[in-house]
């Protein structure tokens, strides 16, 4: 049998000294923000420091047990089998707990202060590789129900002046209240499209009068809005995205002043300049139009990776 050398000993008290010095909430915390010291890049050390202190204080707050944890560490898991090609379950469980809106209201602030158009979030069904289409062209298929809509774009910089050049992709839900990547009754792409701006700025393209929709809710956020008692109902919206190196990207919305769900969108994002009131058209019958002015800010262009191939 190896005898138990002083060294072993040693060895043994250092260890647990170590990984046994926490002995209370306050010197876990502290030993765990120890070992985030090191963490770099400085923004990821920052972030997870205040991550770290708000999920110990809120252990501590609602008195967390093991099996309490195990269920939480379980919808988190759930939410990553849920994410796929058609959905991606992480951005609607931030949608819904508002977090999402938060970090754009705080962004808003700024670019309002600046005379920028108010963001707004880029939503869980933006897709890569919009067709492109000219100025003036539908971006939906014939077989689209709904009202026409006429919807003209102006892209300007902070001193309204016109910026050429700058793309812009478009997309929306179908007046049944589907994307067209949920619904295998509409073809790929459908009332999707990637526009440039002309030497005015400008550019037209026609659609269909959006309708609400429920966020999907057959995954573990689904399963959370029903615990809390809510609808899954967004209000009728139409989404920007405008892209030009030199200029921040912009992600906006335009939300239906005239839907039901107006003032208790389910993600919390019809807030402020973003809703408006859809016109009638001037000449045509049972058709809509809307003007939106889009205000870009210079900066440097990150260009986000959309949640959908």
């Amino acid at each position: 049998m190896r005898t138990f050398a002083l060294n072993d000993w040693l060895l043994l008290m250092s260890t647990s000294s170590h990984l046994g010095s926490p002995t209370d909430a306050a010197s876990l915390l502290a030993a765990v923000l120890a070992e985030n010291d090191r963490t770099q890049p400085e923004r990821l050390r920052t972030v997870l420091r205040s991550l770290i202190q708000h999920l110990h204080a809120f252990a501590q707050e609602t008195q967390l047990n093991y099996e309490e944890l195990e269920l939480g560490l379980q919808f988190l898991n759930a939410i990553g089998q849920a994410t796929g090609p058609k959905k991606n379950e992480a951005i609607l469980l931030a949608d819904v707990l508002g977090v999402s809106t938060l970090v754009q209201l705080q962004d808003a602030q700024r670019i309002m202060a600046h005379g920028g158009t108010e963001p707004a979030l880029i939503g869980p069904f933006w897709r890569a590789n919009h067709p492109v289409l000219a100025s003036g062209a539908d971006i939906f298929t014939p077989d689209t129900p709904g009202d026409r809509m006429s919807v003209h774009v102006r892209v300007m910089d902070l001193n309204k002046q016109p910026i050429e050049g700058v793309v812009v992709d478009v997309w929306q839900a179908s007046p049944v209240g589907l994307y067209e990547n949920q619904d295998d009754q509409q073809a790929d792409m459908n009332l999707r499209g990637r526009f440039t701006s002309d030497q005015q700025g400008e550019f037209v393209y026609r659609t269909v009068r959006p309708a609400g929709y429920p966020i999907p809710i057959d995954g573990p956020v689904g399963q959370l809005l029903e615990h809390q008692d809510r609808h899954a109902m967004r209000p009728a919206h139409l989404h920007f995205i405008a892209i030009k190196q030199g200029y921040r990207v912009l992600a906006t919305q335009i939300f239906d002043a005239n839907d039901p769900y107006i003032n208790t969108d389910v993600v919390f994002g019809a807030v402020g300049s973003l809703v408006r009131h859809f016109e009638p058209h001037p000449t045509q019958p049972n058709a809509w139009q809307l003007h939106v002015e889009i205000m870009l800010e210079p900066g440097e262009t990150r260009i986000p990776h959309p949640p959908l191939s």
